[in-house]
């Protein structure tokens, strides 16, 4: 069974179950991909719909048991869906292909940048695996869900002295990113009882075919000590008796396709790992990063996570063999590909402006304050109507977000039946950097998230109230006496 969903390029073809409306009156069929129902679950970042989607007796969409347009009567739109099943099940195809692929110790870290909450962080800590924080905000939610310290992280290419000191008293490692990190880490440690467990990053230059912003790996980046700095810092290190080099961190970028800059990365660091052992460091810990990409619209083809699995750790045991180390505890980071089509955005259709010859814009109630993502990385999805996700497409439109901004246009080219002002429109693979990078812009409240499993939908976020945006505001007297 299939859906309609965001156009590219092509045409709909009897293949896919779905007909396409003929609306121009010749013989051409709207250019349609098909949107397929999830097909994978022990690899869900190779899915367009989470886990559990399914299409009930109404004819409407399900996920997690709950059907999406009753969820945006009840909590109102813009809503964030999390399906609990689908999060989980990829929890578990990472934890268990490293224990099936990598013969060492293992511990796959929720890069939670991606999402973050008290309860994804209670959900993934209860999945056994651990958590990188970027920020004391991060940090706090995810001990707050339970997550154990231990089993923790702080990243950081200019992390604050409140945040060190904060990773530090609660027991968390530290990426060391560079020599500011040290000097602030220099002043805090001494005080401390116990030395302080460290990994340190560094840029392994090794580039992906992915976009300008999110990739991380090649020399220029802001994020990691260069090549030619590695030495100096591991010799430095050494001279620290409050200083626990714990092992080695590198990423080389996000959404990636390809498995063979990771058959790269294993090399680089192995070098890397030899050093750090030959000064005298201890070095267990490798951390390879995350990066693997996720099914956003029907042409993507991500490997599965089993396959990424094993290429990174058949070519760390690799590099180890062949340099004669002891094999390190493997670490990785997932962060997109482990929440991202856990998640739906629903929304509610509003306003239509028709430009004859040109295009039909269709206005939903949020936009680039919600989902940045299409305005800042140009990033496509898959979207349907959310209780006529099988009707035949009539129409191509633009969908629009509310904001006072020519560029906040969420899809183009989106082919769906006609539409009108109500309709509830669910938008695929939103678990990632949608919640986390929303904003206010235009004082638009961030919207509510909800977890749905086995039908049963438990509120994670309240939905922010336009009084909400007015709480940090400070008006001066003086100001106030003019009004």
């Amino acid at each position: 069974m299939v859906l309609s969903s965001a156009a590219s390029t092509g045409t709909a073809s009897s293949a896919t179950g779905v007909t396409a409306t003929d609306v121009s009156g010749g013989s051409d069929l709207l250019p349609l991909h098909p949107f397929e129902l999830p097909g994978d679950p022990l690899s869900p970042n190779r899915n367009l719909a989470p886990i559990t989607t399914r299409i009930n007796g109404l004819g409407a969409l399900e996920v997690g048991g709950c059907q999406l347009s009753e969820l945006a009567h009840r909590y109102g739109t813009p809503l964030y869906v999390l399906d609990e099943a689908t999060l989980r099940a990829t929890c578990r195809a990472y934890r268990q292909a490293l224990e099936r692929f990598y013969p060492g110790p293992s511990l796959a870290l929720y890069a939670s940048k991606a999402n973050s909450s008290l309860a994804i962080s209670a959900l993934v800590a209860s999945e056994g695996l651990g958590l990188d924080a970027v920020s004391a905000g991060e940090l706090l939610t995810a001990l707050g869900g339970g997550m154990p310290p231990e089993r923790m992280v702080l990243h950081g290419n200019n992390k604050s002295a409140e945040e060190l000191e904060l990773a530090v008293a609660r027991g968390v490692t530290v990426v060391v990113d560079n020599w500011n990190d040290l000097e602030l880490l220099a002043a805090i440690a001494p005080a401390r009882s116990s030395r302080v467990r460290l990994l340190v990053r560094f840029t392994p230059g090794i580039e992906c075919h992915t976009h300008e912003y999110i990739r991380t790996g090649h020399l220029d980046s802001k994020f990691g000590f260069d090549p030619d700095q590695l030495e100096a810092v591991l010799r430095h290190l050494a001279e620290c008796p409050w200083a626990d080099l714990d092992g080695l961190h590198a990423h080389i970028g996000s959404q990636i396709f390809e498995l063979e800059p990771h058959r790269d990365l294993a090399g680089v660091m192995a070098d890397a790992l030899q050093l750090a052992r030959s000064l005298g460091h201890r070095c267990s810990d490798l951390n390879v990063g995350g990066g693997l990409g996720i099914r956003y619209v029907a042409g993507d083809d991500p490997p599965s996570i089993e396959d990424w699995v094993r290429t990174v750790s058949e070519a760390v045991v690799s590099a180890c063999s062949q340099r004669g180390l002891a094999l390190p505890r493997l670490l990785c980071e997932p962060g997109r590909s482990l929440v991202a089509t856990a998640g739906v955005t629903l929304y509610s259709v509003g306003s239509r402006k028709a430009i004859t010859g040109l295009r039909t814009y269709l206005s939903v109630d949020g936009g680039m304050s919600d989902n940045p993502r299409p305005i800042t990385y140009q990033s496509q999805y898959t979207a349907v109507l959310a209780d006529r996700p099988l009707a035949p497409a009539t129409e191509m439109v633009t969908l629009a977000g509310k904001h006072c901004e020519s560029g906040d246009v969420l899809l183009k080219n989106l082919a769906l039946p006609a539409a009108a002002s109500g309709d509830v429109l669910a938008v695929f693979a939103t678990g990632a950097y949608n919640a986390s990078m929303s904003s206010n812009y235009n004082r638009i409240p961030r919207p509510a998230a909800v977890l749905v499993s086995d039908g049963g939908a438990d509120l994670i976020q309240r939905r922010e109230q336009p009084e909400d945006l007015l709480r940090y505001d400070v008006l001066p007297s003086r100001l106030s006496s003019l009004s």
